[in-house]
């Protein structure tokens, strides 16, 4: 049977009507801002960008695209790094989830809020705040980075150590499903034991099996005191035995524990003219320690008290006295992050090992690197507690595009072979999407892919949802 290709004209006239006026934008100047992540090393022009503002024209809308077989990729804050929501190059429609961005509900009493997929992150966090608790997803990107993306994306942060990641904090979803039916497992209970938790093959899967438009989030009791130290060490070994006397002493009110190495304190001494040498004299490794707790506990004492009792293994440290010196000690970390790059294209690692491996793990692989491309500088820092370290590589200035690439690529394959020998994960939070797909294919059991493959059928058969990510493509027209 002959099947004819659809253009995009076609798929675009398919969906006119679907929503309210101001719900399909098609105009070359209004599809920019939706084209380029915000690492702006990925781009990709939608064939027009669908923006529902209920859960309901969601659902109308991917009955559409499900009866026409239009592809969809949906789309957050553009946070992500692994080019899992910007569209492909065949062409896709961009569903944006930025209407959809109501806090629909905060309990104080069950700990618990419901938020719409399209809420900025830090505005939940002040919602729960306004009632006195604590929505514990963390990092730099929360200013702008979406809850459903976060949910989607399984993502991580500086508190995965006290709080645990993503899925860990999600009751409940309700999702769209790519039929347009909706799924409404939007519950608060803390235990409900009924057959499969679908909730948790949903998190993490990257808009490949269905579109997150609300979730359902544990919340904490908002901690009332805050501590921050940063200490010097003399090797990434001596961090982690800081780490595992910090884990016992400290136990559950650790909150986080990051580690930087000199080259990170450099670049932000380097960047910013107004943040100085953080210590008496430079140190081969940092560490940057919070620990948070309620009223009854006296927080100061039993950090200092700690810190006092390590000077075995501590060669210096400060102790923030407020909370804005606290935060300025992290704007250590956060300004390295910003700047590594030097404004241009960088190789970005997300890798976890064992915790009790990573001081061996982040040995080898920073020799390897020096051996084979002495000429590229590597930025070394991560999640100490949860085994998670960005090792990235920043090309010398001025090398050649094509340069570049023969870079990265001899980089991330001596980087991921270490992981490989340690028993690691090539993607700790960032997730697969299309830029790791290569690697992870290439990695996977050939029975998980199996299952997965079971499951996106199960999820999509017509493949119209995020095709190309985690898994290789396949065409919609395939399955008509």
């Amino acid at each position: 049977m002959n099947v004819v290709q659809p253009t995009p004209a076609s798929l675009i006239a398919a969906l006119a009507g679907v929503l309210p006026n101001g719900g399909l934008l098609t105009a070359d100047a209004d599809l920019a801002r939706y084209s380029r992540d915000w690492s702006g090393d990925h781009f990709g022009r939608p064939l027009a960008v669908a923006r529902p503002a209920s859960v309901e024209e969601m659902s109308a809308l991917m009955r559409r695209c499900h009866e026409e077989r239009i592809p969809v990729v949906p789309q957050g804050g553009l946070t992500g790094l692994v080019g899992a929501a910007v569209a492909a190059d065949s062409g896709e429609v961009v569903i944006s989830l930025e209407r959809l961005n109501t806090i629909r509900s905060v309990s104080p009493i069950d700990f618990a809020m419901v938020v719409e997929a399209g809420c900025i992150l830090e505005d939940a966090k002040r919602a729960a705040e306004a009632h006195d608790c604590l929505l514990p997803i963390t990092f730099g990107a929360q200013g702008s980075c979406r809850i459903g993306g976060n949910v989607a994306t399984n993502a991580g942060g500086f508190n995965v150590l006290r709080y645990g990641m993503t899925r860990d904090l999600v009751l409940g979803l309700e999702v769209v499903l790519a039929d347009g039916r909706i799924w409404n497992g939007l519950k608060v209970l803390r235990k409900d034991n009924r057959g499969y938790d679908l909730k948790q093959v949903i998190i993490g899967s990257e808009g490949t099996l269905g579109i997150v438009t609300a979730a359902a989030l544990k919340l904490y009791p908002k901690p009332t005191q805050v501590e921050t130290a940063l200490v010097g060490l003399r090797s990434v070994e001596d961090a982690m035995a800081l780490y595992a006397r910090a884990r016992r002493d400290c136990s559950d009110l650790l909150t986080a524990f990051e580690l930087i190495l000199r080259q990170g304190i450099e670049i932000t001494m380097r960047e910013a003219a107004d943040f100085p040498e953080p210590l008496t004299r430079a140190y081969p490794a940092y560490v940057l320690i919070e620990v948070s707790s309620g009223g009854l506990i006296d927080l100061s004492a039993m950090l200092l008290g700690f810190l006092g009792g390590v000077s075995d293994i501590v060669e210096d440290g400060v102790v923030a006295s407020t909370r804005a010196q606290g935060e300025r000690l992290w704007r250590y970390r956060e300004i390295m992050v910003e700047r590594q790059g030097r404004g241009g294209r960088y190789l970005r690692t997300d890798v976890s090992v064992p915790i009790s491996k990573l001081a061996d793990f982040v040995t080898e692989a920073l020799a390897a690197l020096e051996q084979t491309r002495p000429d590229a500088l590597a930025v070394t820092y991560g999640h100490v507690g949860d085994g998670n370290i960005h090792l990235n590589v920043v090309p010398p200035e001025g090398m050649a595009s094509e340069a570049i690439e023969q870079l990265f690529e001899e980089a991330e394959e001596q980087i991921f072979a270490v992981v490989d020998r340690y028993g690691g994960s090539i993607s700790a939070e960032h997730g697969i999407g299309r830029v790791k797909q290569k690697a992870f294919l290439e990695r996977i059991d050939p029975v998980a892919l199996d299952l997965a493959a079971g499951i996106k059928e199960a999820f999509d058969p017509r493949r119209i949802l995020s095709n190309g990510r985690i898994l290789a493509s396949k065409s919609s027209l395939d399955y008509r």
